[in-house]
């Protein structure tokens, strides 16, 4: 299969996950309601959004790791002569890692959405338990911190004149997903948790 069609399969959840999330949802997803309710209210959409955002970043990050895994191996996956090539950028030996523990980038942004994935479904089940509020300004944190790690991979593809479409997928995930954690712990620091 193509890399750039199969690059849809994390970008269309993605493109859905953020339009839940952010304030114009309501209207676009307000006749599904009928069928999924969690849909019907502010706070059940843009938890439904957030969690297929970060089921999105998790695997569009997992991809990158696994691509690096490939090109390690001498494969390629998505080479091209374009200035779009994900083999020229994760398979960068000088840049493919963090520069302190060497794990590949893949694999932080893997985890990082695991966590924030754990994050948004456990407060999604239990709102109102005491340790929600802890959990969405910790991923509002998180996602915050994850600029930094963009401005320096985009820093990076600038250095080799290339760009990742995957990675430009999961720095768009995380994006999305800090919108979506900051709406939430908004939120829930207001009064109308239990009535939006």
């Amino acid at each position: 299969m193509d890399p750039n069609i199969q690059l849809m399969i994390y970008v269309i959840p993605l493109v859905i996950g953020f339009l839940m999330i952010l304030p114009l949802g309501r209207s676009l997803f307000a006749p599904l309601s009928e069928y999924m309710p969690s849909l019907g209210n502010e706070r059940g959409r843009v938890f439904s959004g957030l969690l297929l955002t970060c089921v999105a970043g998790m695997a569009v990050s997992f991809q990158t790791l696994w691509i690096s895994s490939k090109i390690s191996e001498g494969g390629n996956f998505c080479a091209s002569n374009s200035i779009l090539s994900c083999d020229d950028v994760i398979g960068n030996v000088e840049y493919n890692a963090d520069p302190i523990f060497g794990i590949p980038w893949g694999g932080i942004g893997a985890a990082t959405f695991c966590i924030l994935l754990y994050f948004v479904y456990s407060s999604s089940k239990e709102p109102n338990a005491d340790w929600v509020s802890s959990y969405l300004k910790m991923g509002t944190y998180l996602t915050f911190a994850g600029f930094f790690v963009i401005a320096l991979l985009v820093f990076y593809e600038f250095k080799m004149e290339k760009i990742c479409q995957y990675c430009t997928t999961a720095h768009f995930a995380n994006i999305a997903a800090f919108i979506g954690f900051l709406r939430l712990m908004r939120m829930n620091q207001s009064k109308e948790w239990n009535t939006i």
